[in-house]
């Protein structure tokens, strides 16, 4: 039986759409210069270091433990994303990618979360970042329906560090085997599997293709 839920958060929960996520002082960026932009700021995997000089390997790796150096990864990869920016476009982009309003959430990430809640499931979000996401979920009424935030630039450990999820699951009181992770990145939140927890990936599509994955995956694992 399933008696918590771990969730990621980028991909998972809420995603950084190309449209919301640049405002006015990308308008005149077309539509595969935004997502390209986005692409660069969210990849989790190796690949993002195509838009890094090599000495920054190190500091890709650790970026999503250290804020300042997450910035200055950032910036440098977006300066080398291969669309031109201006000066301090780098800035205002990574500046967006930090902004709450930025963020917009799948169709049934509060549904889901409060059917756990309603069940008396507990929720803890479980992500690799370096900045604190809580207001994304205070602006969609969903901060609430999380227990824990479990950040990995608070902690000092990244997913897929079994460490990680050990915490999220002492802090929601649940063992490990009666957890579920739900994640769309089978690398990093398949690391779950390491302390004997149950997982679920889903794909990290635009919000408005995806308009019921997580009560589904809740579905199939039999919960609440």
């Amino acid at each position: 039986m399933i008696r918590g839920v771990l969730f990621d958060y980028s991909g998972t929960l809420f995603r950084l759409e190309p449209g919301a996520a640049w405002g006015e002082e990308f308008a005149a960026f077309s539509e595969a210069q935004r997502d390209r932009l986005t692409r660069v700021v969210t990849t989790w995997s190796p690949a993002g270091t195509e838009n890094l000089p090599p000495d920054f390997a190190d500091g890709w790796a650790r970026r999503d433990l250290d804020p300042e150096l997450h910035r200055r990864v950032y910036l440098t990869a977006l300066a080398g994303s291969g669309v031109e920016l201006g000066p301090g476009m780098a800035e205002a982009a990574y500046a967006r990618v930090l902004d709450p309003t930025a963020w917009q959430p799948y169709p049934d990430t509060v549904a889901a979360l409060r059917r756990l809640r309603d069940a008396g499931i507990p929720v803890a979000v479980v992500s690799n970042i370096a900045w604190d996401i809580r207001d994304v979920f205070r602006r969609h009424g969903a901060f609430e329906l999380v227990d824990e935030f479990v950040l990995s630039y608070v902690e000092g450990s990244m997913k897929p560090d079994p460490k990680i999820f050990l915490v999220a699951c002492q802090r929601i009181g649940v063992a490990p085997q009666d957890a579920l992770m739900v994640g769309d990145n089978a690398q990093a939140d398949g690391g779950a599997a390491e302390i004997g927890a149950r997982t679920a990936i889903i794909d990290a599509v635009p919000t408005a293709d995806r308009p019921a994955a997580l009560l589904s995956t809740l579905d199939d694992f039999g919960v609440a």
